[in-house]
Protein backbone atom coordinates (compact mmCIF):
# COMPACT_ATOMS: atom_id res chain seq x y z
CA UNK A 1 0.00 0.00 0.00
CA UNK A 2 1.13 3.70 -1.08
CA UNK A 3 2.69 5.20 2.52
CA UNK A 4 0.40 8.02 1.56
CA UNK A 5 -2.84 6.16 1.69
CA UNK A 6 -4.79 6.75 5.08
CA UNK A 7 -6.13 3.41 6.85
CA UNK A 8 -9.27 2.45 8.04
CA UNK A 9 -8.16 4.04 11.36
CA UNK A 10 -9.07 7.26 9.70
CA UNK A 11 -7.27 10.40 8.21
CA UNK A 12 -9.71 11.56 5.24
CA UNK A 13 -11.13 13.99 8.20
CA UNK A 14 -8.12 16.69 7.58
CA UNK A 15 -6.95 15.41 4.23
CA UNK A 16 -7.73 17.67 0.99
CA UNK A 17 -5.38 16.10 -1.49
CA UNK A 18 -2.06 15.87 -0.22
CA UNK A 19 -2.55 19.42 1.90
CA UNK A 20 -3.50 18.96 5.66
CA UNK A 21 -6.89 21.30 6.76
CA UNK A 22 -8.81 21.52 9.45
CA UNK A 23 -11.57 19.39 9.96
CA UNK A 24 -14.49 22.38 9.50
CA UNK A 25 -12.57 23.49 6.00
CA UNK A 26 -12.51 20.06 4.30
CA UNK A 27 -16.23 20.51 3.19
CA UNK A 28 -16.31 23.88 1.98
CA UNK A 29 -12.83 23.18 -0.21
CA UNK A 30 -14.37 20.04 -1.40
CA UNK A 31 -17.83 21.32 -2.26
CA UNK A 32 -16.18 24.45 -4.24
CA UNK A 33 -14.37 21.86 -6.43
CA UNK A 34 -17.61 20.44 -7.56
CA UNK A 35 -19.52 23.99 -7.89
CA UNK A 36 -16.36 24.36 -10.86
CA UNK A 37 -16.45 21.27 -12.10
CA UNK A 38 -20.86 20.49 -12.20
CA UNK A 39 -21.41 21.27 -15.91
CA UNK A 40 -18.26 18.88 -16.64
CA UNK A 41 -18.90 15.92 -14.25
CA UNK A 42 -19.06 13.56 -17.43
CA UNK A 43 -15.94 15.16 -18.90
CA UNK A 44 -14.20 14.94 -15.09
CA UNK A 45 -14.95 11.35 -15.08
CA UNK A 46 -13.66 10.31 -18.23
CA UNK A 47 -10.65 11.96 -17.74
CA UNK A 48 -10.12 9.92 -14.78
CA UNK A 49 -10.74 6.56 -16.16
CA UNK A 50 -10.45 7.07 -19.70
CA UNK A 51 -14.33 6.66 -19.99
CA UNK A 52 -14.13 3.69 -18.20
CA UNK A 53 -16.15 4.47 -15.33
CA UNK A 54 -19.26 4.07 -17.86
CA UNK A 55 -18.40 0.12 -18.00
CA UNK A 56 -17.98 0.32 -13.96
CA UNK A 57 -21.12 2.18 -13.11
CA UNK A 58 -23.05 -0.29 -15.68
CA UNK A 59 -21.43 -3.37 -13.77
CA UNK A 60 -22.60 -1.49 -10.18
CA UNK A 61 -26.31 -1.31 -11.16
CA UNK A 62 -26.23 -5.20 -12.38
CA UNK A 63 -24.64 -6.17 -9.40
CA UNK A 64 -27.18 -4.22 -7.49
CA UNK A 65 -29.84 -6.19 -9.80
CA UNK A 66 -32.84 -3.64 -8.79
CA UNK A 67 -36.14 -5.94 -8.28
CA UNK A 68 -38.78 -4.84 -11.33
CA UNK A 69 -41.44 -4.09 -8.76
CA UNK A 70 -43.05 -0.33 -7.33
CA UNK A 71 -41.97 0.37 -4.15
CA UNK A 72 -38.61 -0.53 -3.99
CA UNK A 73 -36.20 2.56 -2.74
CA UNK A 74 -32.36 3.32 -3.12
CA UNK A 75 -31.01 6.28 -1.92
CA UNK A 76 -28.07 7.59 -4.27
CA UNK A 77 -25.84 9.77 -2.56
CA UNK A 78 -23.15 11.82 -4.22
CA UNK A 79 -24.91 11.29 -6.55
CA UNK A 80 -26.42 14.52 -8.18
CA UNK A 81 -26.14 14.57 -11.63
CA UNK A 82 -28.27 11.04 -11.72
CA UNK A 83 -25.86 8.74 -13.72
CA UNK A 84 -26.19 5.98 -11.05
CA UNK A 85 -30.19 6.58 -10.12
CA UNK A 86 -31.03 7.08 -13.68
CA UNK A 87 -29.30 3.58 -14.62
CA UNK A 88 -31.42 1.94 -11.66
CA UNK A 89 -34.43 3.10 -12.52
CA UNK A 90 -34.20 1.61 -16.09
CA UNK A 91 -33.00 -1.68 -14.55
CA UNK A 92 -35.54 -1.48 -12.56
CA UNK A 93 -38.20 -1.05 -16.12
CA UNK A 94 -39.25 2.16 -14.38
CA UNK A 95 -40.63 0.83 -11.23
CA UNK A 96 -37.65 1.95 -8.55
CA UNK A 97 -37.75 5.16 -6.49
CA UNK A 98 -34.10 6.73 -6.23
CA UNK A 99 -33.91 9.83 -3.87
CA UNK A 100 -30.74 11.32 -5.34
CA UNK A 101 -28.55 13.15 -1.90
CA UNK A 102 -25.71 15.48 -2.71
CA UNK A 103 -24.25 18.03 -0.88
CA UNK A 104 -23.77 20.17 -4.02
CA UNK A 105 -26.44 21.99 -5.43
CA UNK A 106 -24.88 22.62 -8.25
CA UNK A 107 -24.40 19.20 -9.02
CA UNK A 108 -28.27 18.31 -8.21
CA UNK A 109 -29.69 21.11 -10.53
CA UNK A 110 -27.90 18.85 -13.59
CA UNK A 111 -29.46 15.83 -12.39
CA UNK A 112 -33.24 17.60 -11.67
CA UNK A 113 -32.16 18.67 -15.58
CA UNK A 114 -31.45 15.48 -16.96
CA UNK A 115 -34.02 13.77 -15.14
CA UNK A 116 -36.80 16.26 -16.63
CA UNK A 117 -35.01 15.60 -20.01
CA UNK A 118 -35.53 11.60 -19.99
CA UNK A 119 -39.18 11.51 -18.37
CA UNK A 120 -37.89 10.43 -15.00
CA UNK A 121 -39.00 13.29 -12.70
CA UNK A 122 -41.73 11.25 -11.60
CA UNK A 123 -38.85 8.14 -10.36
CA UNK A 124 -36.58 10.80 -8.69
CA UNK A 125 -36.21 13.23 -5.61
CA UNK A 126 -33.14 15.40 -5.57
CA UNK A 127 -31.93 16.62 -2.09
CA UNK A 128 -29.37 18.71 -0.51
CA UNK A 129 -27.70 17.38 2.32
CA UNK A 130 -24.86 15.72 4.36
CA UNK A 131 -24.15 12.56 4.03
CA UNK A 132 -23.14 12.71 7.64
CA UNK A 133 -26.30 13.55 8.67
CA UNK A 134 -28.78 11.96 6.05
CA UNK A 135 -32.53 13.46 6.53
CA UNK A 136 -34.34 10.48 6.61
CA UNK A 137 -35.94 8.36 9.45
CA UNK A 138 -34.26 4.83 10.31
CA UNK A 139 -34.99 1.49 8.11
CA UNK A 140 -36.21 3.91 4.72
CA UNK A 141 -34.27 2.48 2.25
CA UNK A 142 -33.74 -0.72 0.48
CA UNK A 143 -30.84 0.17 -1.16
CA UNK A 144 -27.90 2.79 -0.58
CA UNK A 145 -25.15 3.65 -3.69
CA UNK A 146 -22.29 5.95 -3.63
CA UNK A 147 -20.37 6.55 -6.72
CA UNK A 148 -17.10 8.27 -6.87
CA UNK A 149 -18.18 10.49 -3.47
CA UNK A 150 -17.29 8.64 -0.30
CA UNK A 151 -13.38 9.79 -0.65
CA UNK A 152 -14.89 13.76 -0.77
CA UNK A 153 -16.99 13.14 2.52
CA UNK A 154 -14.81 14.33 5.64
CA UNK A 155 -15.79 11.42 8.13
CA UNK A 156 -16.19 8.21 6.14
CA UNK A 157 -17.02 6.48 8.89
CA UNK A 158 -19.68 8.62 10.25
CA UNK A 159 -21.13 8.03 6.37
CA UNK A 160 -21.21 4.21 6.35
CA UNK A 161 -23.20 4.53 10.03
CA UNK A 162 -25.33 6.70 8.73
CA UNK A 163 -26.14 4.39 5.40
CA UNK A 164 -26.31 1.57 7.54
CA UNK A 165 -29.06 3.33 9.74
CA UNK A 166 -31.17 4.40 6.93
CA UNK A 167 -31.25 1.11 5.01
CA UNK A 168 -34.07 -1.87 5.71
CA UNK A 169 -33.17 -5.11 7.38
CA UNK A 170 -31.60 -6.72 4.28
CA UNK A 171 -30.91 -3.78 2.86
CA UNK A 172 -27.83 -3.30 0.47
CA UNK A 173 -24.88 -1.33 0.63
CA UNK A 174 -22.73 -0.80 -2.51
CA UNK A 175 -20.01 1.75 -3.37
CA UNK A 176 -18.18 2.54 -6.15
CA UNK A 177 -14.93 4.03 -5.90
CA UNK A 178 -11.45 4.48 -7.56
CA UNK A 179 -8.87 2.51 -5.57
CA UNK A 180 -5.38 1.20 -5.21
CA UNK A 181 -3.71 -0.35 -8.76
CA UNK A 182 -2.69 -4.47 -8.01
CA UNK A 183 -0.68 -4.81 -11.11
CA UNK A 184 2.78 -3.64 -11.08
CA UNK A 185 3.36 -2.19 -14.52
CA UNK A 186 -0.19 -0.63 -14.79
CA UNK A 187 0.29 0.58 -11.63
CA UNK A 188 3.03 3.13 -12.71
CA UNK A 189 1.48 3.84 -16.19
CA UNK A 190 -1.83 4.67 -14.17
CA UNK A 191 0.37 7.23 -11.54
CA UNK A 192 1.73 8.86 -14.51
CA UNK A 193 -1.31 9.45 -16.13
CA UNK A 194 -3.28 10.86 -13.18
CA UNK A 195 -1.01 13.17 -11.85
CA UNK A 196 0.90 14.41 -15.07
CA UNK A 197 -1.78 13.71 -17.67
CA UNK A 198 -5.24 14.58 -16.26
CA UNK A 199 -4.53 18.32 -14.68
CA UNK A 200 -3.49 19.36 -17.51
CA UNK A 201 -6.14 17.96 -19.81
CA UNK A 202 -8.77 19.54 -17.11
CA UNK A 203 -6.61 23.03 -17.66
CA UNK A 204 -6.87 22.87 -21.62
CA UNK A 205 -10.60 21.29 -21.78
CA UNK A 206 -11.98 23.29 -19.26
CA UNK A 207 -9.51 26.22 -18.12
CA UNK A 208 -9.10 24.92 -14.68
CA UNK A 209 -6.54 22.36 -13.45
CA UNK A 210 -6.75 22.79 -9.85
CA UNK A 211 -9.62 20.69 -9.35
CA UNK A 212 -8.26 17.42 -10.94
CA UNK A 213 -5.50 17.77 -8.94
CA UNK A 214 -7.06 17.98 -5.90
CA UNK A 215 -9.34 14.88 -7.14
CA UNK A 216 -6.28 12.93 -8.30
CA UNK A 217 -4.47 13.52 -4.75
CA UNK A 218 -8.04 12.38 -3.07
CA UNK A 219 -7.56 8.86 -5.13
CA UNK A 220 -4.22 8.45 -3.62
CA UNK A 221 -4.92 9.60 -0.03
CA UNK A 222 -8.23 7.25 0.01
CA UNK A 223 -7.82 3.52 1.94
CA UNK A 224 -7.08 0.67 -0.19
CA UNK A 225 -9.51 -1.89 -0.93
CA UNK A 226 -9.00 -4.09 2.55
CA UNK A 227 -9.04 -1.19 4.82
CA UNK A 228 -12.12 0.39 3.10
CA UNK A 229 -13.75 -3.17 3.70
CA UNK A 230 -12.84 -3.31 7.12
CA UNK A 231 -14.51 0.23 7.94
CA UNK A 232 -17.72 -0.93 6.09
CA UNK A 233 -17.38 -4.01 8.43
CA UNK A 234 -17.04 -1.86 11.48
CA UNK A 235 -20.21 -0.26 10.42
CA UNK A 236 -22.29 -3.14 10.92
CA UNK A 237 -22.11 -4.14 8.01
CA UNK A 238 -22.00 -8.11 7.03
CA UNK A 239 -20.72 -10.20 3.79
CA UNK A 240 -18.80 -7.12 3.17
CA UNK A 241 -16.65 -8.18 -0.17
CA UNK A 242 -15.87 -6.07 -3.40
CA UNK A 243 -14.35 -6.38 -6.58
CA UNK A 244 -11.62 -5.10 -8.54
CA UNK A 245 -12.02 -2.84 -11.82
CA UNK A 246 -9.34 -2.65 -14.54
CA UNK A 247 -6.69 -3.88 -12.10
CA UNK A 248 -7.80 -1.79 -8.63
CA UNK A 249 -7.72 1.30 -11.04
CA UNK A 250 -11.88 1.29 -9.15
CA UNK A 251 -13.23 -1.03 -6.66
CA UNK A 252 -17.02 -2.41 -6.36
CA UNK A 253 -17.33 -2.57 -2.43
CA UNK A 254 -21.07 -4.34 -1.30
CA UNK A 255 -22.32 -4.76 2.03
CA UNK A 256 -25.78 -6.33 3.34
CA UNK A 257 -27.28 -5.05 6.69
CA UNK A 258 -28.73 -8.28 8.53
Amino acid sequence: MSEQRTTAAGGMETSYGFKSVDQAEKQGLVNEVFHRVAGRYDLMNDLMSGGLHRLWKDAMVAWLNPPKRAGWKVLDVAGGTGDISFRIIEASHRQAHATVLDINGSMLAVGKERAEKRGLAANTDFVEANAEELPFDDETFDAFTIAFGIRNVPRIDVALSEAYRVLKPGGRFLCLEFSEVDMPVLDKIYEQWSFNAIPRIGQMVTGDGEPYSYLVESIRKFPNQPNFAAMISRAGFDRVTYRNYSGGIAALHSGWKL
